[in-house]
């Protein structure tokens, strides 16, 4: 097989198939954006239990980084992707069918533990069939394709609501899913390199010296600062505070989610391209890193200040330098050997989806100390919920940045 050939076969049989997962996750992590107010309105639930039906997602999901690392090492991205996402498949169905808060809990914690092994089995993949170099803007791509399928439940999302209700509408993601793991299954190759010559305690020793790393520490606060709010306001909040504080209406926040995203994506691929730019001169990430957190910090610290003028701008610019923190994972990783890429990647994720559990349900705990009115809630709230997560965020990059020394060096 020429290199031509065997490239085009890699893109169709294994780095399509990722992204198709991760497109998938991403989807069912953001449709409560818009599905939101319909079922707060058809179930009766308040703001704390919106954000922790929607949170419940995150929490599900970063409970099982560290089983989820150790298994990618010793089984490979492929068995272990595709089963996880069955399990996705039979929460979506119980989500939808739901009958009571109760069901709906249940079916988004099975989602969020079904889809946990998307991003980082696709990590793994780019380990495993790509070249050091070209880890960061593979990460990129992965993390800007997820963003489509953020896209996809916005405009799209909000057209088919005018013609299905939103249990109909649910349905397509399912068949989309069980399509994605018919391909794992069928269609993608077993990669090499895993670690199953491991035993089992060997497998956690790895996690252990993951764990003990210093630099690990301060790469992971700084992601769950800066995740407690980029990810729980963009995958729910955002939308109502367009609505409630700019005074949008639910067409006019789709549109604006739209226009984040793709502001998302294009921080995903120019940080991507930045920091493998920065490595192949010998020269560290860690720069661009908290610069990005830096500047998603000043964007919160003006919506936390309750600006609206040119409402859409300032999301898409605190979204899109928030998207620096896909550059922790390469960061990361670079330090140990590619038989560990699993259990680094996922024990380092724990940091993103603790981050957006908290940061949702907290901000519902904050805005629910407010009365709510027939057109959504107080104003006020926002302003001091926002203002918990800056803090939080600054706390994470006070403390990154007092360790610059060992993460440039790293």
């Amino acid at each position: 097989m020429t290199a031509g050939n065997r490239g085009r076969s890699l893109i169709w049989r294994v780095t399509l198939p990722f992204l198709a997962g991760y497109f998938l996750s991403y989807a069912y992590r953001a449709v409560n954006a818009l599905l939101g107010p319909l079922l707060a309105r058809e179930f009766g639930i308040s703001a704390a239990e919106l954000g922790f039906l929607t949170s419940v997602y995150f929490l599900a999901f970063g409970v099982f980084q560290i089983p989820l690392g150790v298994l990618l090492d010793r089984f490979g991205p492929r068995r272990v992707n595709a089963f996880l996402l069955l399990i996705a498949a039979c929460g979506a169905v119980i989500f939808c069918t739901a009958q009571s808060y109760a069901a709906l809990v249940a079916g988004r914690a099975l989602i969020g533990f079904g889809v946990s092994g998307c991003l980082m089995s696709s990590f793994q993949a780019w380990v495993l069939w790509h070249p050091p170099e070209r880890i960061a803007f593979m990460n990129a791509i992965a993390f800007a394709t997820g963003v489509l399928g953020a896209i996809a439940t916005s405009v799209p999302l909000d057209l088919l609501l005018r013609v299905l209700d939103w249990r109909q509408a649910f349905l397509l993601l399912i068949g989309f899913n069980v399509v994605v793991v018919c391909v794992l299954v069928f269609v993608v190759p077993e990669g090499s390199q895993t670690s199953r010559g491991e035993s089992l305690r060997q497998s956690l020793s790895g996690v252990g010296r993951v764990l003990s790393d210093p630099a690990f520490w301060r790469i992971g606060i700084a992601l769950l600062g800066l995740q407690s709010a980029t990810v729980a306001l963009l995958t729910l909040w955002m939308a109502t505070w367009l609505r409630d504080v700019a005074g949008y209406s639910r067409a006019e926040v789709a549109q604006v989610l739209l226009l984040v995203n793709v502001a998302l994506i294009a921080g995903f691929l120019g940080y991507g391209r930045a920091a493998d730019a920065r490595a192949a001169s010998g020269r560290s990430v860690f720069p661009l890193f908290a610069g990005g957190i830096a500047g998603a910090a000043f964007c919160l610290l003006l919506l936390t200040l309750g600006v609206t003028t040119a409402a859409p701008l300032l999301w898409m610019l605190f979204i899109g330098s928030g998207s620096v923190g896909s550059l922790a994972y390469s960061i990361l990783t670079r330090r140990y050997p590619r038989e560990m890429t699993g259990r680094v990647n996922a024990t380092l994720n724990i940091f993103t989806f603790s981050g957006g559990f908290l940061g949702q349900w907290g901000v519902g705990l904050v805005i629910d100390r407010w009365p709510q009115s027939a057109a959504g809630y107080d104003p006020q709230a926002y302003s001091y919920a926002f203002g918990i997560l800056l803090c939080v965020m600054l706390a994470g990059l006070t403390w990154l940045w007092r360790g610059r020394r060992l993460l440039a060096a790293a």
